[in-house]
């Protein structure tokens, strides 16, 4: 049948020559051979140029599929050692083969017992060559056993030249397309590393552009640090849209100890892998976590790319579909070509949180280390003012236990300078090029303490719209000045002991534990050992606290510093204010002496402000202490004489503050000032000891 010949094969050169679709192309071809020759499968493979791989590049069935998912070789090359090609390539020439015989030679050839198993016998096998080079294998299956003429075999040598020119023809243009995508892509990839810094964003658009070129129903990058447990960077599920979204933290709740799974997991995503069909199937029973993503997502292939050239990678790429054969090696080695950007997407999205994270810090630390600056001047022990005996003593204590991380205890009363004392240990101490982080616990409602000690995450609780760092986590690996730590709740001391005992804590409404390198520096206006007897503080708090105790003399108890203070603030306020040096008077003096002093440091220095405001002549005017009209200092109990309790005490401190300010409570020469508390707390304090606003004692 010449003629019939001729015209298929000017058929297949047209179709050759016309036709670009590789499934339109091949259905026409094998269409048009069944008319001519009997057979109910048929497959092309394509070779590589050393003979070493396979490719299925085609394959079509008369009637039923013939081979289950299981004895389908892998999408993508595979090796032919041991199997029936390395057999044909010894005499590449058109042959006739019985599968009975084959499968003696070799017997765990999967495809072919399944197709001997469906009564399929016999193999005609044509080589595909182009240009004098075997580039592929045309092989048709049949139940029976074709007659072959010696024509039909030199037809056959011929659709063979044919079908050859179609494959390298339809190889070409795919790989065109291929790297064309694979460009596409890694520009696409490029613009957003340059454009894009938040994470998910990031991230979301890689998975997005993977996913035009390697369709897959999940994406994910995780990293492993040296010695702890995997994490993941940025894990997303595709949509039915199309479109990728971030994978909850908790979908993993209803699977009991899934953290069991992630060294084993680690390992596995250690090695360049593609997992599919049967190899997924193993897999899943080997580790909890792919069985469960099996059962309950429908995972049936997975694909893992390190982002490492090491043995022991620190991030890896996990692409995974619900497509039984969804990856192949072709796939595996485009991923790892993407390795060098996914992972410089990595380190960018690593580094510019770190970045924010840091800017994020030193914004909040701002203030305090102006404040800093602004006191340095104040913070070394030359520069503290009086040379009583109290106060050197004050001095040694604070130069032994300055360059320490010990934790101290500063006590006395409102206005001795405890905070002047932190400030120096601070600046004394190895942790001086970190910010020295303050926080009064009695200038905040109790509910708030918390989140300003801790922090908390954003929706934590109602008015929470923002995540807020807090003073501890701000403080690290500097030094947190705690005052009035007397006024801490019970509830918040136990939390308080925890960040002492074992350097974390958590977030309100986090679930994250957070390191805390800080050391710790305390100070109370109240004698804590009668607080921890009267239950109101914790004892176990108190002796984590008092580990180094300072403890700061009262104004009165060294009268021979009042001169030396009072001369420094007159300096100091005749500079700031630009007013003339004034001469001071004797009797001045011996009054400012024998005055009780309730405010200590601070009142005399508020005494010199208003002094050097005030005076117009050539002495300075101190109001209220001429000779003879300052309060007395308040006598020391004699010797196994009566003590006026803490009640008694506090009440005589603060009337003695409203008879300096005249009855004000608030404002700027109020009492409140003078006391360095909030004038609602002296307010309520007043009303708990009896005392009206006029400073009367209420009967």
């Amino acid at each position: 049948m010449p003629d019939q010949d001729d015209s298929l094969l000017l058929y297949l050169n047209e179709a050759i020559a016309t036709t670009r679709n590789k499934e339109d192309l091949f259905r026409s071809v094998t269409e048009k051979l069944r008319l001519i020759f009997p057979f109910d499968a048929i497959t092309i493979l394509s070779l590589d140029t050393e003979h070493q791989y396979r490719r299925v590049f085609l394959r079509d069935y008369l009637g039923e599929l013939l081979l289950s998912s299981s004895d389908l070789t892998k999408p993508g090359r595979s090796s032919i050692e041991n199997t029936p090609i390395e057999k044909f390539l010894r005499a590449p020439q058109l042959q006739q083969l019985d599968l009975v015989e084959l499968l003696r030679e070799y017997p765990d050839f999967h495809p072919f017992q399944s197709l001997l198993a469906s009564s399929m016998r016999y193999l005609t096998m044509v080589p595909l060559r182009t240009g004098g080079h075997l580039i592929g294998i045309l092989s048709m299956v049949a139940r029976r056993q074709p007659e072959l003429s010696e024509q039909d075999t030199d037809l056959l040598d011929k659709i063979g030249s044919l079908v050859a020119v179609a494959v390298t023809n339809t190889l070409a243009f795919e790989d065109i397309a291929r790297r064309e995508q694979e460009k596409t892509m890694q520009l696409a990839l490029n613009n957003a590393l340059l454009s894009i810094k938040e994470r998910d964003e990031l991230f979301r658009t890689i998975a997005t552009e993977i996913n035009r070129v390697v369709p897959c129903d999940y994406f994910g990058v995780r990293a492993r640090a040296s010695g702890s447990a995997a994490r993941a960077l940025a894990e997303f599920n595709k949509q039915p849209d199309g479109t990728f979204a971030a994978l909850a933290n908790n979908r993993y709740d209803d699977l009991p100890h899934h953290q069991d799974s992630q060294p084993a997991l680690a390992e596995l995503f250690s090695r360049p892998g593609v997992y599919v069909g049967p190899d997924f199937e193993v897999l899943a029973e080997q580790h909890a976590l792919l069985h469960y993503i099996r059962e309950q997502r429908g995972t049936q292939s997975l694909l893992c790319a390190p982002l490492e050239d090491s043995n022991e990678p620190a991030a890896a790429l996990i692409l995974a579909s619900h497509q039984p054969l969804a990856f192949t090696e072709e796939h595996l080695e485009l991923m790892q070509n993407l390795v060098p950007q996914i992972r410089l997407a990595v380190q960018n999205v690593l580094a510019f949180e770190q970045i924010d994270a840091l800017r994020t810090q030193l914004e909040r630390e701002r203030t305090y280390l102006i404040d800093e600056i602004n006191t340095t001047a104040a913070a070394r022990l030359d520069d503290f003012v009086g040379g009583s005996a109290a106060m050197r003593a004050v001095y040694t204590r604070l130069a032994q236990v300055a360059p320490t991380d010990t934790t101290v205890l500063i006590t006395g009363e409102t206005g001795t300078g405890k905070e002047l004392v932190a400030r120096a240990l601070h600046h004394l101490s190895p942790r001086r090029e970190r910010a020295l982080i303050k926080l009064n616990c009695a200038a905040l409602p109790a509910q708030l303490i918390e989140s300003e000690l801790f922090g908390h995450e954003k929706g934590a609780f109602t008015g929470a719209h923002d995540r807020r760092i807090g003073k501890f986590e701000l403080a690290d690996k500097g030094t947190i000045f705690l005052d009035e730590v007397g006024e801490l709740p019970l509830d918040l001391q136990a939390k308080l002991l925890r960040v002492l005992q074992e350097k974390e804590f958590e977030r309100i409404g986090g679930r994250r534990v957070i390191q805390s390198d800080v050391r710790v520096i305390a100070a109370t206006n109240r004698v804590l050992e009668e607080e921890v007897a009267a239950g109101r503080f914790r004892a176990d708090l108190y002796y984590r606290l008092n580990v180094f105790p300072i403890r700061l003399p009262a104004l009165r108890e060294r009268p021979e510093d009042v001169e030396p203070l009072m001369r420094h603030f007159l300096e100091r306020f005749t500079k700031q204010m630009g007013k003339p040096v004034r001469g001071l008077r004797e009797r001045d003096l011996r009054a400012l002496q024998q005055y009780g002093w309730p405010g200590n440091v601070r009142e005399l220095e508020h005494v010199v402000e208003q002094a050097v405001i005030v005076s117009q002549e050539k002495f300075l005017e101190f109001q209220g202490f001429a000779a003879g009209t300052a309060p007395a200092a308040p006598a020391s109990p004699e010797a196994g004489g009566p003590l006026k309790t803490l009640r008694e005490q506090e009440r005589d401190h603060i009337l003695a503050a409203l008879h300096r300010t005249a009855g004000r409570v608030s404002g700027p020469n109020g009492a409140a000032l003078l006391l360095d508390i909030n004038p609602k707390t002296l307010e309520a304090r007043m009303k708990k000891l009896g005392i009206r606003r006029e400073y009367q004692v209420v009967e």
